[in-house]
Order: structure tokens, then C-alpha cells, then sequence
């Protein structure tokens, strides 16, 4: 299967989902658990982005194969949050965090890790 997201790519891509992951809680008036959970995920995402041995990265130290290890397990961790944090009756947030799960797979899958 060709892989069209190149390190670079997805480079921008992470960066660019940090600042959409940052705003959400503002903009979809999420409750405070799902907005700290947003927060955290932006500042820590930013963060392994900045150190990622890929093009965009302001330093680079870690494998971008472990990154993508690490957005796997974020991805698997995010459908369940909602449930575990106690705001899954908050939809927009609950659907937030389902969607940002669906977008990190299929980011994932099309990611050039080899790149």
C-alpha cells in the first residue's frame, strides 16, 4: 500500500492537531475533566512533536517509529477516556476524543514510517 504521509507531513499534521486539541475545550465548551485531558494531550503531544526525529522537530531525539508507537497507544486510549474520566454524557467531548482516535489511526495508517 503506498503511503502518502511523509515524515514531514506528519510532522505538520501533529502540530497542527495540538493547536485544534488545545482549542477544543473553548470552542465545544468541554467540562473541565475532558478540557485538562485536552490540555495534557496538546502540551505533552507538542512536546514529543518538538523532540520527534522528523523534519519539524525542534530537536531531534526520538525514533519516529517510537512515535508512532506512542500515537497508537494514545489512539487505543482515547475511545475509552470519556467513560473512565466521567464526562461521556458531555457528547461533544465523548465524540471528540472518539474522533481524535479515528483521525490518529487513519493518520497512522498512512504514515511513510519507513521515511
Amino acid at each position: 500500500m503506498h503511503k502518502p504521509i511523509s515524515p514531514t507531513l506528519h510532522g505538520m499534521i501533529d502540530y497542527t492537531t495540538s493547536v485544534a486539541v488545545a482549542a477544543a475545550p473553548t470552542v465545544l465548551d468541554f467540562p473541565e475533566p475532558a478540557a485538562e485531558l485536552c490540555y495534557a494531550l496538546a502540551g505533552s503531544y507538542t512536546g514529543m512533536s518538538m523532540l520527534t526525529d522528523y523534519p519539524p522537530a525542534a530537536k531531534r531525539m526520538i525514533p519516529f517509529k517510537a512515535h508512532g508507537v506512542v500515537e497508537s497507544v494514545i489512539g487505543a486510549a482515547l475511545p475509552v477516556l470519556p467513560w473512565v474520566l466521567g464526562f461521556s454524557k458531555h457528547q461533544a467531548a465523548r465524540n471528540f476524543c472518539i474522533g481524535l482516535a479515528a483521525f490518529t489511526f487513519v493518520v497512522a495508517a498512512y504514515t511513510d514510517w519507513e521515511g
